[in-house]
């Protein structure tokens, strides 16, 4: 059995408490809020939680999965990154994680936002209605519309560390490109440098479609992607720099 690199032992067990203080602090939900990442024109907003959503979890499935990921992939990657390099990208990772999800859904949110300032309604009655779903009287029926439409990406929560493990895949892959790797589910060796832009390619679709392929639907796909992205052009970078010379090929 692999052994676990310090690194990734400690960050196991970060993410471990903040999963528990998610269930027993409290009530859960407070815990939830103060640290998961909401969209920045939510009230809920706080910006710290660019940093913290990355060690909360929804579930028992969600960490058990993402902790099994982080250990599989993460510990070889520290090995040869040494655990300062190692963090490093993880973080960049989860920020680059951050930055291309909540682009998404300012993408879905400000063209309809727009509308519903130019057609009468004020900033803050959009927000009042957004918050507590309740439609004000005087509301047009194609104003409806527009909120329902941009309803979820205000209300939208992110949690997890998947974006930041996308962006250590991304590097094991790099490194590790003949490397032969099988979902849990289908049992079938693919190499990495197949495997891993396979995963990426297959989250940008369910990201711009809405389609779920293995993942549950309300997975933040573009969370995925920007990981895994951020985490190929660090290692791209240190490729091309001080790794090539000593580290790998």
């Amino acid at each position: 059995m692999m052994r676990i690199s310090d690194t990734v032992k400690h960050l196991i067990i970060i993410n471990v408490i903040m999963f528990v203080g998610t269930l027993y602090i409290g009530n859960g939900n407070s815990f939830y809020e103060w640290f998961a990442m909401y969209f920045p024109q939510n009230d809920a907003f706080k910006p710290w939680q660019i940093i913290t959503h990355m060690f909360m979890h929804g579930g028992a499935m969600h960490i058990f999965f993402n902790m099994f990921a982080l250990w599989m992939f993460g510990s070889p990657v520290e090995q040869v990154l040494g655990s300062k390099r190692f963090l490093f990208i993880y973080i960049s990772a989860g920020l680059g994680a951050v930055l291309l999800q909540v682009g998404f859904y300012y993408f879905q949110y400000l063209p309809d936002y727009n509308t519903l300032i130019e057609s009468g309604l004020s900033s803050d009655s959009i927000k009042q209605m957004l918050t507590t779903n309740e439609v004000n009287a005087g509301v047009t029926q194609s104003q409806v519309a527009l909120l329902k439409d941009i309803f979820p990406a205000y209300n939208a929560s992110m949690v997890g560390a998947s974006g930041c493990i996308m962006g250590i895949m991304a590097a094991f892959g790099m490194m590790n490109p003949e490397a032969k790797l099988m979902m849990i589910f289908l049992p079938i060796p693919v190499k990495a440098k197949y495997f891993i832009p396979g995963i990426i390619i297959l989250d940008l679709i369910s990201g711009i479609t809405g389609q779920s392929f293995f993942s549950p639907s309300n997975t933040a796909y573009m969370a995925h992607v920007g990981g895994a992205v951020t985490g190929f052009l660090i290692m791209w970078y240190w490729k091309k720099t001080q790794f090539n010379r000593n580290r790998w090929d």
